[in-house]
């Protein structure tokens, strides 16, 4: 794409949506296209195992493997505690459908919890579904 100055033009990529607005659903993929030269394919494929993920559980996913599965690396690269970073895990594995989402081995106490996010270190909603595991 140009514009008229004779520049290219940036194209803006956004993230494909993987549930149905409507009913809440897996969406399929239907069609693909080339940007380049226009060339569509129609027909039903099979989607990205990873594409659903949102880009906190895609950056999770990235430090864990850069980490060779450190966790105690991807503590570190996110500024977080060990049991934190151990539930970001396991919830990333249980949006894969890798398995249930084992109990961490360390509990967070209340005052744990809200001292990580004091720090900056969990959300408030990650918090509010810690203490209500409590």
């Amino acid at each position: 794409m140009t514009q008229r100055s004779g520049r290219p033009q940036e194209r803006l990529e956004h993230r494909a949506p993987s549930d149905c607005p409507v009913c809440g659903d897996q969406l399929a993929v239907i069609r693909l296209g080339c940007g380049s030269c226009g060339t569509e394919i129609a027909g039903v494929f099979r989607s990205c195992e990873f594409c659903a993920l949102n880009e906190k559980e895609t950056e999770m996913l990235r430090v864990f493997l850069s980490s060779r599965g450190n966790l105690r690396e991807v503590e570190k690269h996110l500024g977080v505690s060990y049991p934190t970073a151990r539930l970001r895990f396991a919830e990333l594995l249980e949006k894969l459908g890798l398995g249930e989402t084992p109990e961490p081995e360390t509990a967070l106490t209340r005052e744990e919890i809200l001292s990580e996010v004091a720090s900056g270190a969990l959300t408030p909603d990650e918090a509010q579904e810690l203490i209500t595991r409590l």
